[in-house]
């Protein structure tokens, strides 16, 4: 089974007109707001002589600073459009792109026979998929990961409704950043605190590792701050 063809068509038109460059889209931040953070969480529980995939790697920002500390590394999107934005921003090719729709069981089971056990890298995936995709979509995490893979996941908490809530009562109307993502019927979706643990034990998963932060994204607030959104992260696989 696939994602809804109005789902995916969504996510094609909105990578084909987001804009170009840093802040295109509204998660779309520097590593060191991202990734690079997000080393402190995960690196200890990854093999580091395991591929990456970076699930959901949009315009492929996190997916290159990846690239330059583990020996492979690979994004994947549903979309056509963000791979080629992806690829297109990887003149030098540090990383491999391609398209995935992590829910379509035997396309997750392909790259896992190509690549082998990986680890996973996904960031805010969850709360923008489709609630019925959800527990296929971890389910599939847990295929890539196999035995010896991990996978970091970072989302939205409840208390990120506050902050998007009153990003979208600005006297101007919603932010830029996020009145694009509404604008494409993509716009997040509410994750119970409780419900991400619950979708990677369910797929077989251990959670070996779990903490709050505040992820960061893409703009500033009107007191030149910048915009935090309340979220939990976790470290899954299976415990040794």
């Amino acid at each position: 089974m696939n994602v809804s063809s109005g789902y995916a068509q969504a996510w094609e038109r909105f990578w084909q007109d987001a804009p170009d460059g840093p802040g295109g889209a509204f998660w779309d931040v520097a590593p060191a707001l991202a990734a690079q953070r997000h080393l402190a969480y995960f690196e200890a529980h990854f093999d580091p002589g395991l591929p990456v995939v970076d699930l959901g790697c949009g315009s492929g920002t996190q997916t290159r600073f990846l690239a330059g500390r583990y020996p492979r590394v690979l994004g994947v999107d549903l979309a056509h459009a963000a791979v080629a934005r992806a690829r297109r921003d990887d003149p030098r090719g540090l990383a491999g792109y391609q398209r995935l729709d992590a829910v379509d069981t035997d396309a997750v089971r392909a790259l896992h026979a190509e690549v082998g056990d990986a680890n996973v890298y996904l960031r805010g995936i969850l709360h923008l998929c489709e609630p019925g995709d959800r527990s296929r979509l971890v389910d599939g995490v847990a295929t890539l990961t196999g035995q010896r893979g991990r996978a970091f996941a970072v989302e939205w908490a409840e208390a990120a409704g506050d902050v998007l809530r009153d990003l979208a009562r600005g006297p101007d109307g919603p932010r830029p950043e996020l009145a694009a993502v509404l604008a494409y019927g993509v716009a997040p979706g509410g994750l119970r605190d409780d419900a991400v643990p619950g979708y990677f034990t369910s797929a077989g998963l251990d959670v070996l590792a779990a903490g709050q932060e505040r992820q960061h994204a893409a703009g500033l607030r009107p007191d030149g701050a910048r915009t935090e959104v309340p979220s939990h992260w976790l470290v899954a696989g299976l415990a040794a």
